[in-house]
């Protein structure tokens, strides 16, 4: 029989998508990159799902940084180097042709986008996204977290989008380099110092591409996603309390 394999990312809405998929086998791509309390907030998802997490990593490369230093590859036009070595190649190594593949694509923002691109890009997927067909948003997802007894991970909390890895070469946006500079000052100099070295231009300041060490000090950041709930996550909380 084909598995059902749920690509758990730490993040609330992949652990909704999990939830929703009580057969999945739940699979979590390590990066080294991560922020220290996305272990505890696996293990509480690990009780919820009621079943363990399939942890994955590259053989080859440590952590985001040992890539783009080894490779000289921060991000471009295809991508980022980082994302292939430790979340695509050990996926393809573990992965089985017969697989069902479960997303955690909300129904809000990019991500519906993002699901069809995914689709189209790798027709030979089979391709599960729970949440958009519940119509489930990120908002919601955050809420549905909480009301299970789940603390978010505090990257939300601190006005980030996304439970990424700190940083993330893949970020354009001056405001989420201005919330790594005001919460992680450490790593935001360690890599303006190595996009200089490299000549990468990662942000987009007035649509130009620029240094992140060029971002003013007066620049804004954005705010946390609020969590709201409505009728339909309750509908969807209904099939894994039932």
């Amino acid at each position: 029989m084909s598995r059902i394999v749920s690509w758990f990312s730490c993040g609330a809405a992949s652990a909704v998508a999990t939830k929703l998929m009580p057969s999945a086998i739940p699979a979590y791509c390590e990066t080294g990159a991560e922020h220290p309390d996305n272990m505890r907030f696996m293990a509480d998802c690990e009780r919820w799902f009621n079943r363990p997490v399939e942890r994955l990593k590259s053989d080859t490369y440590a952590d985001t940084w040992d890539v783009w230093e080894r490779t000289r590859w921060l991000a471009g036009i295809n991508g980022a180097r980082c994302t292939v070595e430790l979340k695509v190649a050990p996926r393809l190594a573990w992965q089985r042709p017969d697989d069902i593949h479960v997303f955690g694509y909300t129904a809000d923002g990019p991500d519906s986008d993002r699901a069809i691109r995914l689709r189209a890009n790798f027709p030979e997927l089979t391709i599960v996204t729970p949440l958009i067909e519940r119509g489930i948003t990120k908002a919601a997802c955050l809420d549905m977290v909480q009301r299970a007894g789940i603390k978010l991970p505090p990257l939300y909390a601190l006005g980030f989008q996304n439970n990424n890895c700190l940083p993330c070469v893949k970020a354009t946006s001056p405001a989420y380099w201005a919330l790594i500079r005001e919460h992680f000052p450490d790593k935001f100099d360690r890599m303006a110092k190595l996009s200089r070295e490299l000549d990468v231009r990662l942000c987009r300041i007035n649509d130009v591409r620029s240094f992140i060490d060029e971002i003013p000090l007066t620049q804004s950041t954005s705010h946390p996603t609020q969590p709201a709930c409505d009728f339909l996550c309750l509908i969807a909380e209904q099939e894994y309390t039932a």
